[in-house]
């Protein structure tokens, strides 16, 4: 059997809110995907409790029984000290690297002096901020998702050695967290009542603007675009900037085919031009991938 290019394929943190049986028939069919590494975990609102703590780990065992490399999310806003003392908790888990989606994270992870991953919230920016974590812990980074491949291309060159590089390819970006929640506010109901409205809307709600463009998605406390980000194209580009995981981000439909069209690509099975059209099908409110070329984050380039 031929050994698998670089870069690996990961697969992101799901950051909606699904009812239990949806998200264990999800990660099975994940089981049988080429991917090498999996998220698992809450990392947008603690309130969605469809899966806890003992559910999530389950998982993650039967996935590493599986083959595949399991990373433990964290949340991105903690707003109480239950969360700071969920977040303790992961922090201590054994046998699992963590994703510091926060600086709260970092901090207990380089006390407890383990290696740890970063989400694309974690705001690195520089090669300072790069060099900083390192000598916290940080084993690999995420591109923020507002970066270009410019500013990627001179944190590449200046990165520390060991430290490896993961770019979100595919999915709706995440934007921004608040400490109110968008899709309760939609119904008209408070944050501490929301009746779990997420779980209507297994993509995020769409939100247009007057002229009925989709503009945002709203997930809860989490903005994110309308637009699916989308790199396929762009895997010559990725590997030559020596980035080493791609990260897919999972959604309702389609998942498993996106995982094999980077798959097929990246191991030069395809071109990505075969996709082109497909793309655009699996996309949920259309393409962009402005962020990436230095532009509008919703352009299509």
């Amino acid at each position: 059997m031929q050994a698998k290019l670089v870069p690996k394929m990961a697969l992101g943190p799901l950051l909606y809110y699904w009812p239990k049986e949806q998200i264990q028939d999800f990660y099975q069919q994940i089981a049988e995907t080429p991917v090498d590494i999996v998220y698992l975990g809450e990392t947008v609102c603690s309130k969605r409790r469809t899966m806890n703590y003992e559910d999530w780990l389950e998982l993650a065992e039967q996935l590493r029984s599986q083959g595949k490399e399991v990373v433990l999310s964290s949340m991105t806003l903690l707003e109480a000290s239950s969360e700071l003392k969920a977040l303790s908790r992961l922090c201590k888990t054994e046998g699992f690297t963590i994703e510091a989606n926060d600086l709260g994270a970092v901090e207990l992870l380089s006390q407890a002096k383990r290696a740890f991953v970063s989400g694309p919230s974690v705001n690195i920016y520089n090669h300072r901020t790069l060099q900083f974590l390192a000598k916290q812990g940080l084993k690999r980074w995420t591109l923020p998702v507002e970066l270009s491949k410019t500013v990627l291309e001179d944190l590449q060159k200046e990165r520390p050695s060991g430290m490896e590089t993961e770019v979100f390819v595919w999915g709706r970006l995440p934007l921004a967290y608040s400490a109110r929640c968008f899709t309760a506010r939609a119904h008209n109901l408070p944050k501490d009542d929301c009746q779990y409205r997420c779980l209507d809307y297994p993509d995020g709600l769409r939100l247009r603007t007057r002229e009925a463009d989709d503009f945002l998605c709203l997930n809860g406390i989490q903005t994110q675009s309308a637009m699916t980000c989308n790199l396929l194209d762009e895997i010559k580009s990725l590997k030559r900037l020596n980035v080493d995981v791609l990260r897919i981000s999972p959604q309702s439909h389609f998942t498993v085919k996106i995982i094999e069209a980077f798959d097929a690509v990246v191991n030069h099975q395809a071109e990505s031009s075969t996709f082109r059209e497909q793309s655009k099908r699996w996309a949920l409110s259309g393409l962009c991938n402005g962020y990436w070329h230095g532009e509008a984050g919703m352009v299509q380039s």
